[in-house]
Order: C-alpha cells, then structure tokens, then sequence
C-alpha cells in the first residue's frame, strides 16, 4: 500500500475538548484515485494535513511510500504533492516560476528545473500564461498551477484537499481531466470532498467520513448499490392521517424495494418498472398529493441514510 492509515486520532484540547479524527484505518493502493467525501468538518482536511506532515496526531499511525510521517517528516515529504484548500501561489511570482522554483526546492538542477517547468506549462495547458502573475489567472487556472506546481518534483502520492472548491462547471471539469491525467505518470491521488458528483467521477474508492469517524468504504458502483434501488420518489403530502396504511400499500407495488416514512410524507426506493410513477401517485391520491421529485440514488444518498442528515451541511 502506498498510503497507510492506522488508529488515527486528533483531539484538540482546551477549554472545549475537539475531536477531529476519531480513529482512522485506511489504505489506498499505488496509481488509485480515493476520496474521503463528508461534510464540512467531518475531520476530511485534519486527516490530510496530518497525512502530509502539515500537524501531528494525538495517536496513530501515518505510512505514506513506507516512510512514517511523525518519525521522518523531511522524507515524507520528498514522496508527497499537496494541493490545500485555498491559493498558496506565490504572487510575487509569474506561473513560470512558481514550477521553477519548486522544482529547485526539491534539488533539481537550473537545466532540469526548466525542462521540468516547461513540460508541465505544456502537458496543463498553461504555456501561453507562463508570464502571467497568479492574480492574473481565473480560478480554475490558478488550481491547475497549483496542481502542476504540486507535482513538479515528481512525488508518488498528491494529496488533493476540496480541489474544485468554488471553480465553475467549466473549470472542475478541466480539473477532474488534469487529475485523471495523473494515472499515466504513477501518480497516486488522495482527495477530499463535500461534492458527491466529485467522488463518484473521479475515485476508484471512497470513504465516507463524519465526525473523524469512516461510515463506510467501497468504490461509488458498490456504495450506490447497497441502497437496493435505483430511484427514489419522495412524496410531499398534505395529510399523514394513516400513513402506515399508505407505507404498506406502496411497499406491495411492483420494483418497489423500500419505503420510508417521512415528516412530511414518504420516501420510495424503486428499481425502474413500467407504469410505477402512475401506480404511486394513484395510491397516494386520498392523501393530498402536494409535491413528487424523482431522483437517482447517489452517494449523497448514502450518506444520508447513514447519518441522517445532508452531504452539503
């Protein structure tokens, strides 16, 4: 394994004591794209930066290429690209030199540094910008930068901390295409997101994170498919007199795998049958039908059914 997680626990002490990660084991395989996916606080970013020697953990383990985070911090880092949340461009800089000069941070000489810089302008699309000055650059540019910069010294593992937040459609597309790109020079990908259309695009596996604590783990395919259906039908009804019955009667329609009573109405989770949409809006008429969405199971939807609650809270 490339990466490995073990018993992994940060707790932030003071006058209200914080637990951010609350017991972690994973590994992730050489050349896998693997996303931690949870929402804001959900202890995704403190895992990250204890993965990339950025803070140190209350307990647990950390091997990332075999080198062990805590012990060998220096060459932990020799084997670890990181992309943070936020712009840490240099803006003194142009984007030629912001590669550059991390490639001679790393001790590549002035001649590879170069080659090494150009390559990369290249292969991101940003030859034409290599003069420009990181304020210059639109957002999603500037994350590609960040990326190409990230792995300019040609690290084994690239740790992606919530790489498309604020980017348009137009630019996280770009982006998923450059991190995909990624594979062809062995690189190994580890992302965090709140987006579940991110993970499910991108990652061979994931794990669902909330509270510091793994829910659950598998690729987007299985994890989809442990809900038992294809689609879910939620019904807004203007009376829950006898819902019970309501719930029974939609349970006996044909591809009907589970219904949920809700406060204010009902789920139904469906595999695709000819005819349903027409038999469930039948069987809820005496109810008041107010509202019906229809929607494909994702991950969001796992997520909710295990804790709950909102993906995006």
């Amino acid at each position: 394994m490339i990466v490995e997680i073990a018993g992994l626990q940060k707790v932030y002490a003071g006058k209200q004591r914080v637990v951010a990660v609350d017991g972690i084991d994973l590994c992730v395989r050489p050349g896998e794209i693997y996303g931690l996916l949870g929402p804001n606080g959900a202890g995704k970013t403190t895992t990250i930066s204890i993965c990339t020697t950025r803070a140190l953990p209350t307990v647990g383990k950390v091997h990332i290429a075999g080198v062990d985070v805590v012990a060998n911090p220096s060459l932990a880092r020799i084997h670890i690209g990181v992309v943070p949340q936020y712009n840490t461009l240099d803006r003194g800089c142009t984007i030629f030199e912001n590669i550059y000069f991390h490639c001679i941070y790393f001790g590549s000489s002035r001649g590879d540094a170069k080659a090494r810089t150009e390559q990369l302008l290249a292969q991101f699309k940003l030859s034409e910008r290599a003069g420009a000055y990181p304020s210059q650059l639109s957002g999603g540019l500037a994350q590609r930068v960040q990326i190409a910069r990230a792995i300019a010294h040609r690290p084994k593992v690239l740790f992606l901390d919530e790489p498309s937040a604020g980017l348009d459609p137009q630019s996280r597309i770009a982006m998923w295409d450059a991190v995909r790109g990624l594979r062809e020079e062995g690189i190994t990908v580890v992302l965090t997101t709140h987006y579940m259309e991110e993970a499910d695009e991108l990652c061979d596996r994931v794990a669902i994170i909330d509270h510091g604590k793994i829910l659950v783990e598998d690729t987007p395919a299985a994890l989809k498919a442990s809900i038992g259906a294809q689609k879910i039908y939620a019904l807004d009804l203007k009376s829950l007199e006898n819902l019970p019955v309501l719930v029974k009667a939609l349970e006996g329609l044909q591809g009907v795998t589970r219904v949920e009573a809700k406060e204010t109405g009902a789920h139904v989770y469906a595999h695709g049958a000819d005819g349903l949409l027409a038999e469930i809006v039948l069987a809820t008429g005496p109810y008041g039908l107010r509202d019906l969405t229809i929607s494909e199971t994702s991950l969001e939807t796992v997520f909710i059914r295990l804790t709950g609650r909102d993906l995006r809270e």
